[in-house]
């Protein structure tokens, strides 16, 4: 499964990185869908399912190069580096098109979906009636979850590690968005925008030479928090992936199928026409630390096609299409 990379391969894969870490960070917009239309998703569970026990013991023994020949070291840094590096780079860029271009944002990912869906499914073979059952199943999940109705904010450290557990599933699981789970566990906000601010913010102090950050309580804080998530991530990762790798290994094709099915539900997620509805109490919306309404769920709404608007929407989901078409294109001509 390891390959051998040369420097353009290393660049291709960090920027792959990037875009699945921006992807991640979009709530109703799966890192793992990316994974998967890009072609390094079988690659990226094998590298996961790696790191296990034989991994530990080659690290502990201090066989560094062992341990990171192994666990296909090259290839998790710099998917993993690329995706880490989005958050603090690509996925701010991101953030401020979501606030200021909302419906043509999620216009272009509800054109990604749609050819991710074509990418993914035409190559799939046999639909036969175990199949077709699996696709129905991964989408009426998929759109179920899209209805849910978030919790409220809980900093308790052992409901951090598992939305950490949770929140990976994004990365691991096409069309199943951990950004959006985390909005229904009611931490979208506390784990993927305040802690992430917090961390950025105090790495910037320390290099600048300011240590009195360290013992800023709040911060402290804040650092615990993303610290717990972080682990929970990582556990998730592992585990999910050696699950995922054994089911891929014995029933490839059914779960296929539901990922495909997960896929077309997310487009219930990310359906571009939509106004957001917030949580209520006595009168009064419910805010957050830092004075933003907290989002129950979204009203969808048919387009009003004698608007300009629509049609500049419907233009971008034309290039989300082709985007993917573009890449199918590549992938081809690469072959």
């Amino acid at each position: 499964m390891q390959k051998e990379r040369n420097f353009i391969d290393k660049i291709y894969l960090f920027l792959k990185g990037l875009a699945m870490g921006a992807a991640n960070k979009v709530p109703g917009v799966s890192g793992g869908t990316v994974s998967f239309v890009f072609g390094f998703y079988e690659e990226l569970i094998y590298s996961f399912r790696k790191v296990n026990l034989k991994a530990f013991k080659l690290l502990f023994n201090g066989r560094f190069k062992s341990f990171y020949r192994y666990v296909n070291g090259q290839f998790l840094l710099l998917i993993m580096g690329g995706s880490i590096f989005s958050y603090f780079s690509i996925s701010l860029v991101l953030d401020y098109f979501l606030v200021n271009y909302e419906l043509y944002v999620w216009s272009w990912f509800f054109g990604m979906i749609i050819g991710s869906i074509y990418y993914i499914g035409k190559d799939f073979g046999d639909w036969n009636l175990k199949n077709i059952f699996s696709l129905i199943i991964g989408a009426s999940i998929g759109i179920g979850i899209s209805f849910l109705t978030p919790a409220t904010e809980n900093d308790n450290l052992w409901f951090v590690f598992v939305c950490g557990i949770i929140g990976v599933s994004g990365m691991t699981l096409p069309g199943l968005s951990g950004s959006f789970i985390l909005i229904l566990l009611g931490n979208y906000v506390l784990l993927l925008v305040d802690s992430v601010n917090v961390l950025f913010n105090v790495i910037t102090s320390l290099l600048s030479g300011n240590f009195d950050v360290l013992s800023d309580p709040i911060k402290v804080r804040y650092l615990k928090i993303i610290s717990v998530f972080t682990l929970g991530s990582a556990f998730g990762l592992v585990s999910i992936s050696h699950v995922l790798g054994y089911v891929l290994k014995r029933w490839h094709q059914i779960v296929n199928a539901v990922i495909i099915g997960f896929i077309t539900g997310s487009l219930g997620i990310v359906w571009p026409w939509k106004k957001a509805l917030y949580l209520q109490e006595k009168g009064s919306y419910l805010i957050d630390k830092k004075g933003n309404k907290i989002i129950e769920n979204y009203e969808r709404f048919i387009p009003d096609f004698s608007n300009s608007e629509t049609w500049f929407a419907g233009f971008y989901i034309i290039i989300g299409i082709a985007l993917i078409l573009v890449i199918d294109f590549y992938g081809r001509k690469k072959k």
